[in-house]
């Protein structure tokens, strides 16, 4: 048995109160996540519009409080006037960031649609890779502006005749990359980018703005393009987004499950950039980010290179997750909460068949992955304010990674529901790990509601169509209360959700 982890936490010591958008996703007009995916006419599960109700009872059950939306690499070739209007008028085009062929079938309008029913708010991305300031302030007129206008009066035509009032957009996508249709120099993009803000907001003065921080932490001119492009927007943008993926290529499990230390300190290089340019700036604003692209990512790689060009829909990104990748985001999710005072708005990307926690097949289910439910728990159970973690557990160490602690957790205090939830990882592969919870603060006796576990034997087992529920939660935990201390074991290699009443 290894020697046991302790955690105090003091509901006067608060990291920040959390954004629920921390929770949110991502759908990119890639592979199969809207075709196939979210929408799919003729499918027994689809409504009359062709949204798959199979699938939105999996997301709602989520809780997913934004998404983003059409992307990711596919946005900075897209025209958005192709998907709205009469379907029949709408043109295929060759899709140039995934090599298939958009049938433009689904578009602003539908997404829109579909989200309202999903229950989540709309992360608009706009092209600039191909496109930009003109068709930054066109798209937000023909979206938000009432009526009167050549832009409103044709949503109208459409059918829409109340404006969709989308409150947050971003501005491009990975404009640094040279995978991107429009790659841009940080100064180029910094222009183009405060350029299509300040028209946008000239439009509507009350949304929200996310400018294109790097696209990785490896890429060579990471930090100075978030310092040159804040150079540029910092007075008109309300977000720096960040990007990361994680994989366990060499099969290193006790790396891979340390890889949310390094999600940890992109966020404080981020933030360091950020703040420097407020106090190079005199400004009064802070920065805040938007981690917007986030998962494990490398199971369909090679999957992938085999696809032939110029399909509709492939089967591209198709990551089938296993128990080992589900603790991974569950650490990756703790991470993002323990930076909850800067990091106000998130993305598991991405959310239908794209590396995503739930998985279709054409004509037939849907099912969760095993992701879907440290990624759910978190949501359902982690709105409040997110408690500063006095965490002492032993550590270990690998060849790229050190002092990785075998616990990693953070606790969440719900005052509005007198309730305070750990959620806990036992990164352990080996042994239980003893757990002590002192929540000396909340004083008096508390009780266990519940204690979630989820964890399997065999690291690399998956969620099928065939074995859909092969991996699930139990609520097996052994959580105990003594006054105010909890006391539990936390199985090995497990992901664990305690909630506390108080």
């Amino acid at each position: 048995m290894s020697q046991k982890a302790t955690m105090i936490v003091d509901k006067d010591f608060v990291i920040s109160s959390i954004d629920d958008r921390i929770y949110g996703s991502f759908i990119e007009h890639l592979g199969r996540a809207v075709y196939g995916g979210i929408y799919e006419p003729g499918h027994p599960a689809s409504d009359e519009r062709g949204f798959r109700k199979d699938v939105l009872s999996l997301i709602q059950d989520l809780r997913v409080p934004i998404i983003r939306y059409p992307g990711g690499n596919f946005v900075s070739g897209y025209d958005w006037k192709d998907g709205i209007g009469p379907k029949d008028k709408r043109p295929s085009r060759l899709e140039l960031a995934w090599r298939t062929v958009e049938p433009n079938q689904f578009g602003l309008n539908e997404f829109v649609d579909w989200s309202r029913i999903a229950g989540t708010d709309v992360m608009w991305a706009i092209n600039l890779g191909t496109h930009g300031v003109d068709e930054a302030r066109n798209i937000v007129e023909y979206a938000n502006h009432s009526s009167g206008s050549y832009w409103s009066d044709m949503r109208i035509s459409h059918g829409y005749a109340k404006p969709h009032g989308i409150k947050t957009w971003c501005l491009g996508n990975e404009m640094d990359g040279p995978w991107q249709i429009g790659a841009k120099t940080a100064v180029e993009y910094g222009r183009i980018a405060a350029e299509s803000a300040k028209v946008m907001k000239w439009v509507d003065p009350s949304i929200e703005l996310v400018a294109c921080g790097s696209s990785g932490k490896g890429m060579a001119t990471y930090p100075e393009w978030e310092a040159t492009v804040l150079d540029h927007t910092y007075d008109h943008v309300e977000f720096l987004s960040l990007h990361t993926y994680y994989g366990n290529h060499d099969n290193d499990t006790a790396t891979f499950l340390g890889r949310s230390l390094e999600m940890e300190d992109f966020i404080r290089s981020v933030v360091a950039t950020c703040d420097y340019i407020k106090a190079k700036k005199r400004s009064k604003k802070t920065m805040q980010l938007s981690f917007d692209e986030w998962n494990v990512w490398f199971h369909s790689n090679n999957a992938d290179k085999k696809i032939e060009p110029w399909q509709i829909a492939p089967p591209q990104l198709e990551d089938v997750y296993t128990m080992e990748d589900a603790l991974v985001v569950g650490c990756l999710l703790i991470a993002l909460l323990k930076n909850s005072d800067r990091v106000k708005m998130a993305c598991l990307a991405q959310l239908v068949n794209v590396i995503a926690p739930i998985m279709t097949e054409n004509g037939g289910p849907a099912w969760a992955q095993t992701i879907y439910y440290p990624y759910m728990h978190a949501s359902v159970f982690g709105r409040g304010q997110a408690l500063v973690p006095l965490v002492q557990s032993p550590k270990y160490d690998t060849k790229e990674i050190t002092d990785i602690p075998y616990l990693e957790s953070i606790a969440v205090y719900n005052e509005d529901a007198k309730e305070v939830t750990v959620f806990a990882v036992n990164r352990d592969l080996t042994n239980a790990l003893p757990l002590e919870v002192d929540l000396r603060s909340f004083g008096g006796a508390c009780g266990i509601i519940e204690h979630i576990v989820l964890e399997n034997e065999d690291l690399k087992a998956t969620n099928t169509a065939s074995q859909p529920n092969r991996i699930q939660p139990n609520a097996n935990g052994n959580a105990r209360a003594e006054g105010s201390k909890i006391n539990a074991t936390l199985s090995k290699a497990s992901w664990n959700v305690i909630r506390i009443r108080l």
